[in-house]
C-alpha cells in the first residue's frame, strides 16, 4: 500500500487514537501529521513490517510521548459553551466523556494497551509489538486494564 493510500484510510483512526491516549483533541492532529511526516521517511520500513498498523501505532505512540514532554496540556477556560443537542447525542457525549475521564486517570501503560487493543483493534501479537512488550504481559495489562477501567465506569454510574 501507498503512503497516501495509508493516510487517506488510518488517518481518522489515528487522530481517535492520539486522543484516547490523552492527547487533547485539538492538538492531536498536529501529533497525527508529525508522527505521519515521522512514517513518510520510514516508509520502506513500515511496509516491509509485519504489521505496518502496529508499526505506525509505535511511531504515534513514541510521537506523542515526545510531546508530552516539550508541551503543556492544561485546559483552556470559555466562557460559553456549545449547544447540547438531543437527549441521545447527550448521553453518546456523556458517555464518551467518562470513558475518556477513566482512561485518563489510567496509568499510561493500561491507557496505551486498551486504547492499541480496542480501538485500534490490534491483535495482542501486535500490541506487543507496538508496545515492545512480550504478549503474555500485554495479556495481563489488559486483563489488569479493563478491571481497572469496569471498576471506574461503575464508580461513576453510580454517582449518576
Amino acid at each position: 500500500m501507498e503512503f497516501s493510500e495509508y493516510v487517506a484510510i488510518r488517518r481518522a483512526r489515528l487522530v481517535r487514537s492520539a486522543v484516547l491516549l490523552g492527547c487533547p483533541e485539538a492538538d492531536a492532529e498536529d501529533v497525527v501529521q508529525t508522527a505521519l511526516s515521522r512514517a513518510l521517511r520510514a516508509w520502506r520500513k513500515v511496509q516491509r513490517a509485519d504489521s505496518p498498523d502496529a508499526y505506525m501505532q509505535r511511531i504515534l505512540l513514541n510521537t506523542l510521548r515526545d510531546t508530552r514532554r516539550r508541551r503543556w496540556s492544561g485546559e483552556i477556560p470559555t466562557e460559553t459553551l456549545p449547544d447540547g443537542g438531543s437527549p441521545d447525542d447527550t448521553q453518546r457525549q456523556t458517555d464518551g466523556v467518562a470513558v475518556r475521564q477513566a482512561l485518563a486517570a489510567m496509568s499510561s501503560e493500561h491507557r496505551e494497551v486498551l486504547v492499541l487493543r480496542f480501538y485500534a483493534d490490534l491483535s495482542e501479537r501486535d500490541t506487543a509489538l507496538a508496545l515492545g512488550l512480550a504478549p503474555g504481559t500485554v495479556k495481563s495489562r489488559t486483563s489488569r486494564a479493563l478491571t481497572a477501567l469496569a471498576a471506574t465506569l461503575d464508580v461513576t454510574r453510580s454517582a449518576r
